[in-house]
C-alpha cells in the first residue's frame, strides 16, 4: 500500500498504540502480524506527520517521550471510535465481520479453543482470527486497550460500563496430590506435612490461593511457586510436594492425570467463574453467538467428562 507522505493514518495509529504497550518494535510487529521494519516506517511516518517524536526507539525498553505520552489517550480514544463507527455502519452481524481479535486462557489450548475455532470458521467465512493466548489478567489488559476484541478468562472481581459479560461456567479449586499419598489419614493434615508447589502469585489466579489459604490462617512451607501446569503437575507426579489447582488445569496437563490424586479442598471451598468479556455494542450479536457456542462445548468436553470421573464435583463445576 503505497500511502501519502505527511498523513496521518488509522494503521499508523495502531502501530503506535502497539508499539507503546509492548515497548518494542519487534514485540508490536508480533503482535500485528508485520515486520519490524514495517513498524518501524509507520512509526517514522506518524512522526513525521505530526512533527514530534513520539517514542524513544533507540531505549530498551522502548519509552514514550512527553509528546508520546500527551498523544497515547487521543490515540486510543481514535481507535475505539473507528471501531465503533465500523460497528454502526456495518450493525456487525456476525456473517459481516472481516476480523475478530479473540483472547482465550491457556486453560482451553488442547480441548476447547481448537474446536471452537474450527466451528467458527464454517459459520463466519469471510473473518480472519486472530489468537492470543494467556493469563487472565493479560487478556483484561489487552481487552481495556483495545488490542483484543473478546476475551475468554476468569473474573478479576471488577468490570466496566463499556463490557458486556457472558458467564460460561464456574469450577472449584482442587488439591492436586501425589497418586495414594493421603491414603486413610486425615487429608488436611496430610496436606500441611506435604510442601506446597504454588502456582505463581505474579498471576491473578495464584493470587487468589494465597489470599484464600490466608483467610484460612494457612501457612504452607513452600520452595517452588511456578507458572506451568504441565510443570506443576509432573512436580507433583513425581512426589516433591502438592499443589491447588482447577479441573481446568488439571485437565490442561492431562497426561499426568493418572500419576496423581484429584480430591476436594480438605477446607473453605473456592470457586471461580470463566466469562466471555468484549466491548458493549460493538460486536453486535457476536458476543452471545460464541458464548453460546463455548457452553456446548465446555459441557461435552469438561462439564460432563469432569462429573464422570469425580462425582463430587456435581455442585461446583457447572455450565453458568
Amino acid at each position: 500500500m503505497v500511502e501519502t507522505p505527511g498523513k496521518i493514518t488509522l494503521w499508523g495509529i495502531e502501530v503506535f498504540v502497539a508499539t507503546a504497550e509492548e515497548q518494542s518494535i519487534s514485540a508490536a510487529a508480533r503482535r500485528l502480524g508485520a515486520s519490524p521494519s514495517a513498524v518501524s516506517q509507520q512509526l517514522s511516518n506518524l512522526e513525521a506527520a505530526m512533527g514530534v517524536t513520539l517514542l524513544n526507539r533507540r531505549e530498551r525498553p522502548v519509552t514514550l517521550t512527553p509528546a508520546g505520552r500527551a498523544f497515547r489517550l487521543r490515540a486510543q480514544t481514535i481507535l475505539n471510535e473507528a471501531a465503533l463507527a465500523k460497528s454502526e455502519l456495518t450493525r456487525m452481524d456476525h456473517t459481516s465481520l472481516t476480523k475478530l481479535r479473540l483472547g482465550m486462557i491457556e486453560d482451553f489450548d488442547a480441548g476447547v479453543t481448537p474446536l471452537l475455532l474450527a466451528d467458527l470458521a464454517k459459520e463466519m467465512g469471510s473473518t480472519q482470527f486472530l489468537l492470543e493466548t494467556g493469563a487472565s489478567h493479560r487478556l483484561f489488559d489487552q481487552l481495556d486497550s483495545g488490542a483484543l476484541d473478546m476475551v475468554v478468562a476468569a473474573d478479576l472481581g471488577a468490570s466496566a460500563n463499556w463490557m458486556e459479560v457472558h458467564p460460561l461456567m464456574q469450577e472449584p479449586f482442587v488439591a492436586v496430590v501425589p497418586k495414594d499419598a493421603i491414603g486413610a489419614r486425615d487429608s488436611q493434615q496430610a496436606l500441611l506435612d506435604m510442601p506446597l508447589i504454588q502456582y505463581t502469585t505474579r498471576h491473578y489466579m495464584g493470587r487468589v490461593i494465597r489470599e484464600h489459604l490466608a483467610r484460612q490462617k494457612l501457612t504452607l512451607a513452600h520452595q517452588f511457586e511456578l507458572d506451568s501446569y504441565h510443570a506443576i503437575m509432573a512436580m507433583v507426579a513425581s512426589g516433591a510436594g502438592w499443589s491447588i489447582l482447577t479441573p481446568l488445569g488439571v485437565t490442561h496437563a492431562l497426561r499426568f492425570r493418572d500419576q496423581v490424586d484429584v480430591l476436594p479442598l480438605p477446607f473453605d471451598p473456592l470457586i471461580r467463574t470463566i466469562s466471555l468479556s468484549a466491548r458493549r455494542d460493538v460486536l453486535g450479536d457476536v458476543p452471545n453467538m460464541i458464548a453460546n457456542k463455548l457452553k456446548s462445548l465446555l459441557d461435552e468436553r469438561i462439564i460432563q467428562p469432569g462429573h464422570q470421573k469425580m462425582p463430587w464435583l456435581k455442585g461446583s463445576l457447572n455450565l453458568r
